[in-house]
C-alpha cells in the first residue's frame, strides 16, 4: 500500500512513521512518499526518519518526492498536514489577535480564522491534484482548523476527505482512566459537535452508562486534566465533559488575560523552538532521533500552558506527554478502509441530518464506525439549545471563511470575523482582518 503525506517536512511526521515502522499485517503500508516545500525541513525529518528504522528490517520505504503531484500519483491514502505560513505565521496571527484584544489562538477565533482563509485555496488545490492523480485515493486531513480544511477539500473530492483530531481520543482516554477503566471491554462514546468544539455527553462501558458517577465524583472528576482544566463544578453544571478548547469559549476573560500576560505566547514560543529544532540538522547531527525526541517532550509539557495558568497552574501528567494520537487514529482509519478491521472513531465528518440546524455537507466531529464498506455514523443524542447554538454561530463563522476563499470575497471574509463568538465588534472584526492581510502574502486574494 502506497501513503502519501503532504507537508512531510513538519514536525510530527516522525510519529506517523513510528505507527507505520509498528505495523507488521498483512496489506500494511510498503511505501511512504514524502513532500514539503521546504527542502530542508523534509531532509531534518527523513534523517529522523531514517534513524527511527534502524532496526526495523522491514521498514516501509521512503520516497522523497519533489512535486506534489509525484507523491500524490496512484497514492492509495493522502495525509494532509499542512502548515501555510508555518510557525511564524502561526506566532502573527496569536500577536494580531492580541494586540486587538481577543484571543489569537490557531484554531479557535481570530488566529483560527486567519489560518483557515490562507490554507483553504491551498487545500483545495491539493484535492484537485489528488483528484487528478489519485482519484480513488482516500484522504485524511491533519491539516488546522481540521474542521472547515476538511470541509474545503470535501468540495472537490467529496467523502473520499476524512479530518481526524485526537483530541475527543484522549478526553474519552481519560474519563475512562479516572473510572479506572484504561484496559476495559466494549467501549461506545456519545460525543458530537464541531472539531475543537464537542462534548462526551456519555460513556457507555459494556453497554452500561458510567458519566453520572464519573460527573458525581469529585475527586474522580478533577483527576484528568479536562476536569482540572474546567474545575469539577462547571462539568457538573454542564452534564458533560467538553473538549478542551471549551476553555476559550467558557473562561474566555480568564483565558485573554493570560495570554496577554504571559511571558512569551504560545505561537511565539513555539516558532523559537521549531526554528533552533531546524537549525540543529544544518549541520552533523549524531543522533537526529535523540535531538527530536527531546524537543518533541519539551513540546507537550508545554501544551497548552496558558489554559493551565488560567485555570489555577498544574503540571501536564506523565501520561499525557507521550505524543501521539493523530498518528493511532490514521492508522486505525486506514486499516478499517483498507484491511476490514472494523473500528468505531470520533471523526470529521458530512452532518446528514445529524444535527438539524446544520447542512448535511458541513462538517462536524461524531462517533463512526469504519470498515472497508466506508463510514457509517453511529447514534448520538442531540445537542442541548445552549450547545447546538454555539456550534451553530462557529459554523456559520466557517461557511463565511470558505465563501471568501471560494469567490476571493474580503465581505464575506469581515462576515467571518464579525460573526465569531469570540470577536465582540463588527469593528474589531474588520480591524482584524485588515491586520492580518498586511501581515500575510496568502491572504493578498482578500485585499
Amino acid at each position: 500500500m502506497r501513503l502519501a503525506m503532504i507537508g512531510a517536512g513538519g514536525f510530527r511526521t516522525p510519529l506517523v512513521y513510528r505507527s507505520l515502522l509498528n505495523d507488521h499485517k498483512p496489506g500494511r503500508v510498503e511505501e511512504l512518499r514524502l513532500f514539503d516545500i521546504s527542502e530542508h525541513r523534509l531532509n531534518a525529518m527523513v534523517r529522523v526518519m531514517k534513524r527511527q528504522a534502524r532496526s526495523h528490517f522491514d521498514a516501509p520505504k521512503l520516497v522523497v518526492c519533489s512535486s506534489l503531484a509525484q507523491a500524490v500519483d496512484g497514492a492509495d491514502f493522502v495525509f494532509s498536514a499542512i502548515r501555510v505560513g508555518g510557525t511564524h505565521g502561526r506566532a502573527a496571527d496569536e500577536r494580531i489577535g492580541l494586540d486587538n484584544g481577543v484571543i489569537g489562538q490557531e484554531t479557535v477565533g481570530a488566529g483560527g480564522i486567519a489560518y483557515a482563509l490562507r490554507t483553504i485555496p491551498v487545500a483545495r488545490e491539493m484535492a484537485a491534484t489528488i483528484e487528478r492523480k489519485a482519484p480513488n485515493a482516500w484522504v485524511i486531513n491533519f491539516t488546522n482548523p481540521a474542521g472547515v480544511i476538511t470541509q474545503a477539500m470535501a468540495e472537490i473530492v467529496g467523502e473520499r476527505v476524512i479530518g481526524i483530531c485526537d483530541s475527543p481520543v484522549g478526553l474519552a482516554r481519560h474519563a475512562l482512566g479516572a473510572l479506572g477503566l484504561r484496559d476495559t471491554g466494549d467501549v461506545s462514546l456519545d460525543y458530537l459537535g464541531l472539531n475543537h468544539l464537542g462534548w462526551l455527553r456519555e460513556l457507555y462501558v459494556n453497554g452500561e452508562p458510567r458519566m453520572a458517577s464519573l460527573l458525581a465524583d469529585d475527586e474522580r472528576l478533577t483527576s484528568f486534566e479536562e476536569g482540572k482544566l474546567f474545575g469539577a463544578r462547571w462539568l457538573q453544571n454542564l452534564g458533560a465533559l467538553p473538549n478542551e478548547y471549551l476553555y476559550y469559549y467558557y473562561f474566555t476573560r480568564e483565558q485573554l488575560a493570560a495570554d496577554q500576560h504571559a511571558d512569551e505566547p504560545r505561537g511565539a514560543y513555539l516558532a523559537r523552538q521549531q526554528h533552533e529544532f531546524y537549525e540543529c540538522f544544518h549541520h552533523e547531527v549524531s543522533d537526529p532521533l535523540d535531538v527530536w525526541e527531546r524537543a518533541r517532550l519539551d513540546r507537550e509539557e508545554t501544551y497548552m500552558a496558558t489554559n493551565r495558568e488560567a485555570a489555577g497552574g498544574f503540571d501536564r501528567a506523565e501520561d499525557d506527554l507521550e505524543s501521539g494520537g493523530y498518528d493511532r487514529v490514521a492508522l486505525a482509519l486506514m486499516r478499517a478502509l483498507s484491511r476490514d478491521e472494523e473500528t468505531r472513531l470520533i471523526l470529521n465528518v458530512p452532518n446528514h441530518g445529524t444535527i438539524p440546524t446544520l447542512a448535511d455537507d458541513d462538517i462536524i466531529e461524531m462517533p463512526v464506525r469504519v470498515s472497508s464498506g466506508g463510514i457509517e455514523r453511529l447514534p448520538v443524542s442531540p445537542l442541548g439549545l445552549a450547545e447546538v447554538s454555539l456550534v451553530g454561530a462557529v459554523k456559520a463563522c466557517e461557511r463565511e471563511a470558505l465563501r471568501a476563499a471560494r469567490e476571493k470575497s474580503y465581505r464575506a471574509a469581515w462576515k467571518a470575523y464579525a460573526l465569531h463568538p469570540l470577536i465582540d465588534s463588527a469593528a474589531v472584526g474588520k480591524t482584524l482582518l485588515d491586520d492580518y492581510i498586511r501581515a500575510h502574502d496568502g491572504l493578498a486574494y482578500l485585499a
